[in-house]
């Protein structure tokens, strides 16, 4: 494992789209996004190619591995900062050079799609990256002031954190409409399976993650512990297959655990819902599985290490996810 160095007052933020393009974030939501960044201390620039953008919105292969080479090795770049999801950031996996990437460790933080970039490059190279909030999310005016407290809780600060449940969150398109927000009381975790559990996480988007089965680009999961989030096109059915594809893996047997983000409302999925589902699997009875975390597609979100330590405890009405010191 290797931990990249922590962020600090001063440090420059490069801003890549491995996925979709900058082009199609508002000029008011860069501003937003720059102004939260710069008021904790940081900088922020854009890399050569993000803007560029082609019929998938997304722009070549060459340009957004030119992009992500140049981030890392760039002495200045204290961390790196995806634009925003979408899907296609797998293309570029087969074209990076790992062993840059690892003699350089940063920061690199974003979530969706950029889970298979992630996944991959702890794979690789043993690199933690960040399952958290893109460029653009910092952009959002309402609602934003937990996922800006664990993306500093998590990437500048050396202290063991706890992950507490929020305490409202929301699920609109509040790019479209950033006055006009509706917002839910948060209900807390739920237990699917008791029990206690450490290990290393793996995971973020069930579908994306999936994409890099049977790949050089698929990570280990033993004494993982599996986050995993899907977004509005998931509905039960198709978190249940995707769930039963990495339960067929030979090291499933290994996890350790499994902690599942908050659906949106549009995949219609409930507790209860997702417990028939998981008690149809008697390979997982054996672990601690915990859903309603804050991570995915529902704002706010938290920020946590793909291939960095947690430990989970799910036993009665005591439900724990915490972070230790890494």
């Amino acid at each position: 494992m290797i931990i990249p160095p922590k962020l600090k007052k001063g440090n420059r933020i490069t801003v890549v789209s491995p996925s979709r393009s900058l082009s199609i974030v508002s000029q008011e939501v860069r501003d937003i996004a720059i102004k939260r960044l710069l008021d904790m201390d940081l900088t922020v620039g854009y890399s050569k190619n993000a803007e560029e953008s082609d019929e998938f919105n997304s722009s070549s292969i060459k340009s957004r591995v030119e992009d992500i080479h140049e981030a890392f090795s760039d002495p200045l770049v204290g961390g790196i900062l995806t634009t925003l999801g979408g899907f296609n950031s797998n293309q570029i996996l087969k074209y990076l050079d790992y062993d840059l990437i690892k003699s350089h460790p940063k920061i690199l933080c974003g979530y969706s799609d950029i889970t298979a970039l992630q996944n991959a490059i702890y794979a690789k190279t043993g690199l933690v990256s960040y399952y958290g909030p893109h460029f653009s999310t910092f952009g959002m005016q309402k609602g934003i002031e937990y996922t800006l407290e664990y993306f500093q809780k998590c990437l500048m600060n050396e202290d063991p954190f706890e992950i507490h449940p929020s305490k409202e969150w929301s699920d609109d398109e509040w790019y479209i409409d950033q006055e006009n927000r509706t917002f839910f009381p948060n209900q807390g975790y739920n237990i699917l399976n008791e029990g206690e559990a450490e290990g290393i996480i793996i995971g973020g988007n069930i579908g994306t993650l999936n994409l890099l089965q049977g790949t050089e680009f698929m990570p280990s999961l033993k004494n993982a512990i599996l986050f995993l989030e899907d977004d509005s096109e998931s509905l039960i059915h198709h978190f249940d297959r995707d769930l039963q594809s990495l339960i067929h893996l030979p090291d499933l047997s290994e996890v350790r655990g499994i902690v599942i983000g908050r659906f949106q409302r549009a995949s219609e999925i409930s507790n209860e819902m997702l417990l028939k589902t998981i008690k149809t699997k008697k390979e997982l009875n054996s672990i601690p599985i915990i859903c309603g975390a804050d991570f995915g597609h529902t704002t706010p979100q938290i920020t946590f290490p793909i291939g960095g330590k947690v430990k989970i405890e799910a036993k009665g009405s005591k439900i724990k996810i915490e972070i230790p010191e890494y």
